[in-house]
């Protein structure tokens, strides 16, 4: 694997930027902030498709049959429509371009969640305790949602082959170094058997908190009852944080500065 001194991964960085400057940069939905993406969305969904399929076959997926899987696929629907609907009403379509959401149920003592490209999304039956309700699922499923609206996974591929791989493009790496690439999409999505490694930057996570409030709000669920859960996992992270809180900013920042959105949220909350 080929690492970049610290000269060269500036360089890419300020070229980027300058990108960023010459051509509009694409808008975050929600919060408008400016992001460029250096990869083929159609191919992170590609590589997406046949990553979600192998984590499915080697681990246990709860059945549908089971009260809760039902739940899950309950509060996701409520969700992926209500986010559907807004992105559709502001014109916004392109977001969905290749989304095809697929909601599983992992059997897992891991406290953990994550999304890929493509609305990919696995929740571990060890978060549930943590969620405690349709709404603290609604919680963390408005998060993970958000991470595929933003497109956030696109932006830290980019920056990792940038840093590991030479900046190569997406194809040419999947060729060249077909494992290195793989492993890299895996632990950037926390899909992969070192999660957290790599992951979304802190920017990532702040934001997919801030668009996640307002989604689960959409949905008709209480933004509120994401406080408890942040909470609880607060508690849970003594020590040594779960993996689904690796790259976050710290649990009392994260509670203030959800608390500080709830206004926000509440403008978008319709009870059912």
């Amino acid at each position: 694997m080929t690492f970049l001194r610290q000269p060269v991964y500036t360089s890419l960085l300020t070229l980027a930027l300058a990108v960023c400057a010459l051509w509009a940069c694409q808008k975050v939905p929600i919060t408008g902030r400016s992001q460029l993406n250096l990869l083929k969305e159609s191919d992170l969904i590609g590589m997406a498709q046949s990553s979600y399929s192998q984590v499915l076959q080697q681990e246990r997926v709860v059945p549908l049959s089971q009260p809760d899987a039902q739940m899950l696929q309950r509060v996701g629907q409520r969700v992926t429509a209500a986010v559907e609907t807004f992105l559709r009403e502001n014109k916004l379509t392109d977001r969905l371009q290749g989304v095809n959401w697929e909601i599983n149920l992992i059997e897992s003592n891991q406290v953990n969640a994550w999304a890929m490209p493509g609305g990919k999304i696995a929740f571990y039956t060890a978060i549930l305790p943590i969620a405690q309700t349709e709404a603290g699922v609604a919680a963390i499923m408005g998060h993970e949602i958000a991470h595929v609206v933003a497109r956030h996974g696109n932006e830290r591929m980019s920056q990792q082959l940038a840093v590991q791989l030479g900046g190569a493009a997406l194809s040419v790496a999947l060729q060249e170094q077909p494992e290195e690439t793989r492993n890299l999409f895996l632990m950037a999505y926390g899909a992969g058997s070192t999660l957290g490694v790599l992951k979304y930057s802190r920017t990532h996570e702040s934001e997919a908190d801030r668009m996640g409030l307002i989604f689960m709000a959409m949905a008709g669920y209480d933004p509120e009852a994401s406080i408890g859960v942040w909470q609880r996992m607060a508690q849970l992270s003594q020590g040594s944080p779960p993996e689904f809180l690796s790259t976050h900013p710290s649990n009392e920042t994260r509670i203030r500065e959800l608390t500080a959105l709830l206004p926000e949220a509440r403008k978008y909350y319709r009870e059912p």
